[in-house]
């Protein structure tokens, strides 16, 4: 719109609003008044919308200021969050208050100053650790003006172990040790042995009870720390101290430190039981006790012993019979299950050292391909051990090495130090190298035959086994999948089965025992070809858990020793070659029940012997002249289809064990000892546990 008509609009538009209202005449007062009246009302309109906007921030939690900021003192950070500092507050960080203490000690080992250092479990759940080191400094700390042992049982990032000189190596990296075991006990006695002086200090929730003490003199002379402990049960929901796992744990720690003797005592019973790890051989004899039992090809162990720009490299291993890797790899005796720099340097050098050794002695040809890195690891059993001033570890529960430059120093150490044990022992180089083209071969002849199953798949439309009885749903979570012994009983789940979530797979007699088995005989058993396809996943490099087809799977087998035999063949089988699906909890076993009893029209189905007992024993108290009658069922086949739906397919009745793997290494050694090609440890193994048979079918 032009200027023009604009100007003349607003004068039209103030002629309007003259012309309908005549104009009073104000005081310049009175406007000033009311000017002031309207500011106030406009202020305390304004004062009361920000209080207004206050309150609903304050309601909502978003009023954000420096005061709201808490700054937890000393040690009330580890009690406020303690899974930051030790993983949580179930049985695993229960122990690792032990490992904290004990890893102070082993430090101490590791600078050279400490021999033996001894565990002991008390009554009331209290824990002694004790070593003959140099003993916690007890002088007054120059920053803190306090004595240097309360420092650092209640400060945290205080420690020895920060470049001040104390220690080369250690395994703390974080400086939070012995002060966060301190304050997640309720009481705590550190006690300290130096210049023939004994010190004592205690505390209750990491705060001090009193002042650094001397209460006498010690009449050996040495030196030493000991640290008795209580966990706090304001911490810890259930505090029950496992003797297996400490002893485990402290076995291969004397392990990585050769020489060191490492006591452990149970005071808690009358029994008393104690055991002294001491291993001079350090991890050449963690080798050979990882490989117990199994078929050794290389009889000298390879071992190895360097150092380079700071770093300590301590590596030893040896080739099995076995299919899987078992590697450890260890960084200042911290266990990295993740690996880390370290495992990934070691690998690449093997894997380069051994084909070059092939090549140049003619055990691979000028056109064939190399050795794969799995075909490498075929049977390998080895241990890393490094040990460097300031290890980086992704993660507070330190479960992977990640300095960059430990990678090409631990692979320069490896690959000239292995070259030369080639070269020097020829034969054990030749069983070595057999056993690594031996995989290459298997793995060629599973790629053919994975190739085939592909093709054979694609010909007929990726359909499922011809067997296979499938369920409605596609809801994975919701369904099941039924393995069966027998066409007998499979019918028998056919027909009782709830066909929109159960699936029924039924197998003919014994699959093979792949512990025994290369992957491409595995892949050409059909009976075993036909559970992959049903299953969805795939097997070995071609694996996948997201395409399993079923959320349960459940080995449904008949109650004697047949029965008991398929199922270890099945779970040897998933354990080799499914791990990831048990571990995600989808493998179960269901119980079928041995006796159907009856008086009258009251029927009960007992699992076990002892619960045949009980039910008699209820019946005989039961009025009525009826007779008792005991149904044995030797058999799945033997159920009809609604007795087999009543107790062993219900929901509702039915008991099933959900399989899992608490601890890898010895389900390892279960599996190696129960399917193995060794006969003398299963011999060995009925022996010793013979008298705990139950429900044994004769």
């Amino acid at each position: 719109m032009p200027k023009r008509k604009i100007k003349k609009a607003k004068t039209v538009k103030k002629r309007a609003i003259k012309k309908s209202k005549p104009v009073e005449k104000v005081s310049r007062a009175a406007k000033t008044a009311k000017a002031k009246r309207i500011k106030k009302k406009r202020k305390l309109v304004k004062v009361s919308i920000k209080k207004n906007e206050r309150k609903v921030k304050k309601e909502a939690g978003a009023d954000y200021e420096a005061k709201h900021i808490q700054v937890l003192e000393g040690l009330s950070p580890v009690r406020k969050r303690p899974g930051m500092f030790i993983g949580g507050t179930g049985t695993e960080g229960l122990h690792h208050l032990i490992w904290e203490v004990v890893d102070n000690a082993i430090d101490e080992a590791m600078a050279g100053f400490c021999s033996e250092i001894e565990v002991t479990l008390l009554e009331d759940n209290k824990i002694k650790v004790s070593d003959n080191g140099r003993g916690i400094p007890v002088e007054k700390h120059p920053q803190t003006k306090k004595s240097a042992l309360e420092t650092v049982l209640t400060i945290l990032h205080a420690g020895g172990k920060f470049g001040g000189g104390g220690y080369k190596v250690a395994g703390g990296l974080h400086g939070v040790g012995v002060s966060v075991v301190n304050a997640l006990s309720s009481w705590m006695k550190a006690e300290v042995i130096r210049n023939a002086k004994i010190y004592v200090q205690e505390y209750s929730q990491g705060k001090p009870l009193g002042k650094v003490k001397l209460i006498g003199r010690s009449k050996d002379k040495k030196s030493g720390t000991t640290i008795i402990f209580q966990p706090d049960s304001e911490i810890f929901p259930e505090i029950k101290f496992n003797w297996k796992t400490i002893l485990d744990h402290l076995r291969q720690q004397a392990y990585l430190t050769k020489g060191l003797k490492i006591k452990i005592i149970d005071q808690r019973d009358s029994k008393g039981n104690s055991y002294t790890f001491c291993f001079q051989g350090g991890i050449v004899s963690y080798i050979k006790y990882l490989a117990r039992g199994k078929e050794v090809k290389n009889k000298i162990p390879f071992y190895l012993e360097k150092k380079a720009d700071n770093i300590e490299a301590e590596i030893a291993l040896q080739y099995v019979d076995g299919f899987k890797e078992h590697i450890f790899a260890f960084a200042n005796n911290i266990y990295n299950l993740e690996g880390g720099t370290h495992l990934t340097g070691f690998k690449s050098a093997l894997t380069r050292s051994i084909n070059d050794y092939a090549r140049r002695e003619g055990f691979i040809k000028e056109k064939e391909e190399n050795l794969t890195a799995d075909d490498i690891r075929e049977g390998l059993v080895g241990v890393i051990s490094v040990k460097l001033k300031n290890p980086q570890f992704e993660g507070q529960t330190k479960t992977k090495l990640g300095n960059t430059e430990v990678r090409g120093i631990v692979a320069s150490m490896v690959y000239d130090s292995f070259n030369e044990y080639l070269e020097t022992y020829p034969s054990e180089a030749r069983e070595i190298i057999g056993k690594c083209l031996l995989s290459a071969k298997a793995r060629l002849a599973a790629r053919a035959a994975r190739t085939a199953i592909i093709r054979k798949g694609a010909l007929e439309g990726m359909t499922l086994p011809g067997k296979l009885a499938d369920c409605s749903t596609k809801d994975r979570e919701n369904s099941e999948l039924y393995i069966v012994e027998g066409d007998s009983a499979g019918g028998s789940a056919k027909q009782g089965r709830d066909r929109t979530f159960q699936a029924i797979l039924p197998l003919r007699g014994k699959i093979l025992n792949v512990e025994r088995a290369r992957i491409d005989r595995i892949l050409s058993s059909q009976e075993i070809k036909t559970l992959i396809v049903a299953l969805g996943t795939g097997i070995k490099n071609q694996f996948d858990l997201s395409k399993l087809r079923y959320g349960r799977i459940i080995i449904m087998t008949d109650a004697d020793v047949d029965g008991a035999h398929i199922t270890t063949l099945l779970l040897t089988l998933f354990y080799r070659y499914f791990e990831p699906l048990i571990q995600k909890g989808h493998l179960f076993v269901a119980q079928a029940p041995l006796y159907r009893i009856q008086k009258g029209k009251l029927v009960r189905y007992a699992y076990t012997d002892r619960d045949k007992e009980e039910i008699l024993s209820e019946f005989k108290k039961t009025k009525g002249s009826e007779g008792i009658n005991i149904q044995h069922y030797k058999g799945l086949g033997e159920m009809n289809p609604s007795q087999l739906w009543e107790t062993t397919m219900d929901p509702k009745n039915r008991i099933m064990k959900q399989i899992t793997i608490q601890d890898a290494e010895k389900a390892e050694a279960v599996f190696e000892t129960l399917m193995g090609s060794e006969v003398a440890p299963r011999k060995k193994f009925i022996q010793i546990h013979a008298k705990r048979v139950r429900n044994l079918d004769i």
